[in-house]
């Protein structure tokens, strides 16, 4: 992906990651002068988060890099660009690349430094293939069932307050009619 990032200013971007799932991110500034070195004045600031703040990745005053972990929790890791302050502004354009699971590996080096035939490396890719969709489903199966769960809490608590509301209407028109009755008997009304 390429976006803009103006200076002084910050762009965060977050990816939903499985735990266990390996990641891999590169990100360069983009030259505007093609052939000759980048300006001072183009420098960014990069961390890259997990869910609960724990920091995978951090480079200060850089113009490109790369980070690879493994996610230890499930959830929305964030990376974080920050293009540092100038004046007059000036606009990064920066090219980011983030990959995960399956598509983190890389092949080219599997086939390299194992000689392995074509053949054997489509299948291996194919293997983690299915084990990551196999793994996605029993991980959606799982949000699942706490999502019923959720609902069906849920609904027993707006059955229970239901009948706590009715309990409360019948009551408080019970107590009317007996107030009115005492009050028109007190009157001689009645």
């Amino acid at each position: 992906m390429r976006f803009d990032l103006n200076s002084g200013h910050t762009k965060c971007i977050s990816e939903d990651i499985k735990s266990n799932s390996m990641t891999v991110g590169k990100y360069s500034i983009v030259n505007p002068n093609d052939g000759s070195p980048l300006p001072d004045t183009h420098k960014l600031t990069v961390k890259a988060t997990s869910p609960y703040g724990s920091s995978y990745h951090y480079g200060d005053h850089v113009e490109s890099g790369n980070f690879a972990f493994t996610a230890a929790e499930a959830g929305d890791y964030t990376t974080c660009f920050w293009a540092i302050e100038h004046r007059p502004e000036v606009t990064l354009t920066i090219d980011f690349e983030w990959r995960t699971g399956v598509a983190a590996k890389d092949w080219s080096k599997v086939a390299k430094k194992g000689q392995i035939e074509i053949m054997e490396l489509e299948l291996k890719k194919l293997l983690d293939t299915v084990t990551s969709i196999h793994d996605e489903m029993f991980y959606l199966r799982e949000r699942e069932e706490e999502m019923q769960q959720l609902n069906r809490s849920t609904n027993s608590r707006m059955a229970s307050l239901s009948l706590l509301s009715l309990v409360v209407c019948v009551s408080v028109a019970g107590l009317q009619l007996w107030h009115l009755k005492r009050y028109f008997e007190r009157k001689k009304l009645l």
